[in-house]
């Protein structure tokens, strides 16, 4: 079996490592317009990583966890909402920009958080709106030696070079829609920069405010040395 990325819409993945290990990155399910119906209450899934509290990447990390037993990673502001959500401490591993984390029990699954530049609140189902630390990247080494780029939501920023030389990712996953986020030019230039051998465009076409296309994307990535891999929601990528 290898490793397979599964694209939920917007900024969700599932990661289904080759020895069974599944971690979802940013779940956003239910509300999620994207999200396959068969995908939103999904089983088995051992670890959460989160790159921020936004609704439209962290608002199913509390209730999926607590449904499958996750163990969450996430910045220490936002992991202590998440116990304030319900998730138990045994399940958190608290973390912060530069730190690494090898999940107990996963056979080797690494989580690493690195810069981003975006805000970063939460919603909490007490009503109240909560400062959640500032926005990550997170990178996944798996147990099989692949290593994956989810860049969460930021603009472009040169120490994605840096990013690209230390962990060599075999794939980033980058936003493209703009607005909120870089836009297609933008994450072209990121490619650029880390040098992945293939790259998934995420956080495009969930609403109108979001204006970058993977169509454009591919365009202005044509010529450079990447695989440029397009994902409908519920489709998966083999590494």
């Amino acid at each position: 079996m290898n490793d397979k990325i599964t694209y939920i819409g917007h900024s969700t993945i599932f990661v289904e490592a080759a020895n069974s290990v599944t971690v979802a990155v940013d779940p956003w399910l239910e509300g999620n317009p994207l999200c396959p119906n068969e995908l939103k209450r999904p089983e088995g899934i051992s670890v959460i990583a989160l790159t921020h509290g936004h609704s439209d990447h962290a608002s199913s990390a509390a209730s999926l966890a607590k449904a499958n037993q996750s163990t969450v990673c996430a910045i220490w502001e936002l992991a202590m909402l998440m116990k304030k959500e319900g998730v138990a401490d045994s399940k958190l591993q608290p973390m912060n920009k530069g730190g690494t984390v090898e999940i107990p029990g996963s056979g080797g699954l690494k989580v690493s958080l690195t810069n981003a530049f975006h805000s970063s609140s939460f919603d909490a189902s007490d009503g109240n709106t909560y400062y959640a630390g500032e926005a990550c990247g997170v990178v996944l080494e798996l147990p099989s030696g692949k290593t994956i780029y989810h860049a969460g939501d930021t603009c472009l920023f040169t120490d994605m070079e840096y990013i690209g030389r230390t962990f060599r990712p075999d794939v980033a996953l980058l936003p493209i829609g703009d607005r909120f986020t870089m836009g297609p030019k933008q994450a072209a230039d990121a490619v650029r920069l880390i040098k992945p051998r293939a790259v998934i465009p995420i956080h495009h076409s969930t609403f109108d405010l979001l204006s970058g296309t993977p169509e454009q994307f591919k365009q202005v990535l044509a010529g450079e040395d990447v695989e440029c891999i397009v994902l409908a929601p519920g489709e998966s990528f083999s590494l």
